[in-house]
């Protein structure tokens, strides 16, 4: 981060005051994160740019309730946790593996190698078939960075319940377990995942 940057919690902060170019700035730096995680949920474009609309509405009306001294990124993922918890009780993700089957088999740039596509393919199945309470950990884990405690203070917000760290932990480990012996076949070559 570069030194005259404002840290996210700053933003926020401005944000809540009311200058429109801390939301901006925000939107800049989480939008893509977000969005990449409402793909990997649901494997269509359409969906994720939605959802993540619909993510920055509800930051928007919900701006107020930040907590001085709390982080924005947890927030942020518990308010898009939310919003893909609801699409996910709706019927978009029967709909949604459909309308992107020809998008995943050819990938973003249209380059996607056919082995690729179905190592990929394979995952996001070994990824579908963990249940939620597990995907979510992984997804937010793996592929967004966040810590453990970062992830159960999402899970907390979601779940209406504490959770605790160690408990994201347990679900960590059984996911990552699942996931090696689903996926066994692709990484015998490849480097081994890591059990929290």
């Amino acid at each position: 981060m570069k030194a005259h940057e404002a840290s996210d919690e700053q933003l926020m902060r401005d944000y809540q005051r009311g200058d429109r170019r801390a939301f901006d700035e925000l939107f800049r730096r989480y939008a893509p994160r977000l969005h990449a995680f409402f793909c990997r949920a649901f494997n269509a474009r359409s969906i994720a740019d939605d959802l993540l609309q619909t993510t920055f509405l509800n930051v928007h009306a919900s701006r107020a309730s930040f907590r001085e001294g709390a982080m924005v990124r947890p927030w942020l993922f518990a308010i898009a946790t939310h919003a893909r918890a609801d699409a996910l009780r709706s019927k978009y993700r029967r709909a949604a593996r459909e309308d992107a089957l020809d998008e995943e088999i050819i990938g973003e740039d249209g380059q996607q190698s056919l082995e690729t596509s179905h190592e990929a393919q394979r995952v996001r199945r070994a990824l579908d078939g963990l249940p939620e309470a597990q995907r979510i950990v992984v997804l937010l884990h793996r592929y967004e960075g966040l810590t453990f405690r970062e992830i159960a203070e999402v899970l907390s917000s979601v779940e209406g319940a504490a959770v605790k760290e160690v408990a994201v932990r347990v679900r960590a480990s059984r996911a990552y377990d699942a996931l090696r012996v689903a996926l066994r076949p692709l990484t015998a070559n490849a480097t081994r995942i890591e059990t929290p």
